[in-house]
Formats: C-alpha cells, structure tokens, sequence
C-alpha cells in the first residue's frame, strides 16, 4: 500500500482545505494523476481505496476535502458564493498541474462523484482550466429534486441562502454492503447539511451540462448506477445519449446503488475504470 500524505492548502481566500496525495515511489514516473472530486456531505478519505487501486496501476492520486466537508475549513454545507466549488477546484488543479503533472509530464485526469461529478462535468463544460480527461461516477446531474422542493429551495435562496438543513439523502441507498453504509453513518467526518445556494448549485448547472453534451470535448468515462435512489440516473443516460460517442464512453451498472466503487462486488466497475484509462493514458511499452 502506497503512503497518504496530507497537507493544508490554502485557498486565495485564505481558507484550507484538507489535500491528500497517494504518490508513487521515488523516480517512478506516473501514467498520469488523477485528481478525485468527492460527493456531497462525505469526503476525501472515503475513497482511498479507489486510491490504492489507481496507484497499483501505476497513477499518482491526489484528493481534497471540498470547502463545508471533510476536515476543510467552512460552515459544513455552506457556500460564500455560488460557484466557489469551482474556483475552488479551479485552485487545486492550478497547483496539480504545476506539482505533479507538469513536473512528470504526464497527463491530469479529473475524477467526481455525484455532486463532485457535478463539479467536475460543469468544470469542464466552462473550460475553466485545461484538463486532460474525465471520469464521471453517479454524476449529480439530475438531482431528482421534486417541483415542491425547488421551490422550496428558490425561496430560501432569496431569503436565507446560508441556512444549512438536513440533505434527506438515506444512507442505507449508498451500497448494498452493510459494512459501508455502517462505517458511513459512524463517520464522524460525514455530515448532512446542506445551504439553499449549494442546492441552487445542484439544482441549476446539471441541465448546462446536458445542453453541452453533444458538444463534449474531453475524453470521458461516464459510470453510473442504475438502482440510483440518490440522484436520479435519468441525467447520466441523457448525457450518454447526447454526447459524442467518439468522446464519452459510457456504462450504466444496472444492479448498484449509488457509490459504485462502493459496492458488495465493484470488480466490474474497477475493470471498466481500468480498460478506459489503459486507452486514456497507456503503460510505456516495456511496461506492457
């Protein structure tokens, strides 16, 4: 097992964000790094096993906590603004490029689930920043919210955007392995709040990025769950549908439930994860 570093970072603004890296050993050139965008409420930790595993395959990794989670600095589920997720992102690949990419030039590839899928797709569709590829996990672009609760939300937008309520996201939905959703609820580092503006955020920039679908660019991985009962896998299939098939490769895991990586069995998911990224950024051929 390769060893995690964690470091803070600190955005323009001043706040940190808690900054993990999985590098590889000393001199070993990496295929590329991969730079994971967790989901809502969670954070980074959660996927160091996804980490180990793109580190066995020879990719540095880097995570972060997003602002409002994890051990990062900020109100838990709060924004200052309506799109800091993404300066906040556009930061962190800035510095990742310039680190790690760069250094090694070797490519950087964005990896988001759910709401970091959001972050990541809608990063990519305003080419706030040059990134290399895309990996999209349960992507929040439906967020399946009901015409009450946008209302709902459009309200305390306007008169409270700050004021963090309960998500209702139902942990028991997030894999079928006992032992994950167990050790979810037991984290101390999960929460479950959620602002009026983050769920404007949510809410308003998953139907731009199906507008843009058939005009996607960047090479990109799309894996979703299709027993999804915390976004709807209706926007990850409309994506799939509208995008260029010579740019998005797209797979729907028709039995799993949300965190796909996740799962009781996620081998499928790790081979299709593998596959892609064997095309995206090949071993070096006496490697092969």
């Amino acid at each position: 097992m390769s060893e995690t570093t964690q470091a803070p970072f600190t955005l323009e603004d001043g706040l940190n964000l808690a900054l993990y890296d999985w590098p590889l050993p000393m001199r070993w050139r990496p295929r590329a790094v991969i730079l994971i965008v967790h989901g809502l409420g969670e954070h980074a930790w959660r996927y160091d096993p996804l980490a180990q595993h793109l580190n066995d395959w020879g990719f540095a990794v880097r995570a972060y906590d997003q602002r409002g989670h994890g051990e990062s600095g900020g109100d838990r589920g709060v924004l200052p603004r309506d799109d800091q997720l993404l300066f906040d992102l556009a930061e962190v690949v800035d510095d990742t490029r310039r680190h790690i990419a760069q250094p090694w030039s070797c490519p950087l590839i964005l990896l988001g689930h759910s709401m970091g899928g959001l972050v990541a797709s809608t990063f990519v569709q305003r080419n706030m920043a040059a990134v290399d590829a895309l990996v999209l996990s349960s992507p929040a672009l439906d967020a399946g919210i009901s015409a009450l609760m946008k209302r709902v939300i459009r309200l305390l937008y306007r008169v409270a955007p700050d004021m963090a309520l309960p998500n209702g996201l139902d942990a028991r939905r997030i894999s079928h392995s006992e032992a994950v959703v167990q050790a979810y609820q037991k984290d101390k580092l999960v929460h479950d709040r959620i602002s009026a503006r983050l769920a404007t955020f949510i809410d308003s920039n998953g139907p731009h990025v199906l507008a843009a679908a058939p005009r996607w660019h960047v090479p990109t991985l799309l894996m979703y769950a299709g027993a999804d009962h915390l976004v709807s896998p209706r926007g990850s299939a409309a994506f799939a549908a509208a995008a260029p098939p010579d740019r998005v490769s797209s797979r729907c895991f028709d039995d799993l439930y949300h965190e796909i990586f996740n799962e009781t069995d996620p081998s499928p998911v790790y081979a299709t994860l593998k596959q892609w990224l064997d095309v995206q950024a090949p071993l070096p051929r006496a490697a092969a």
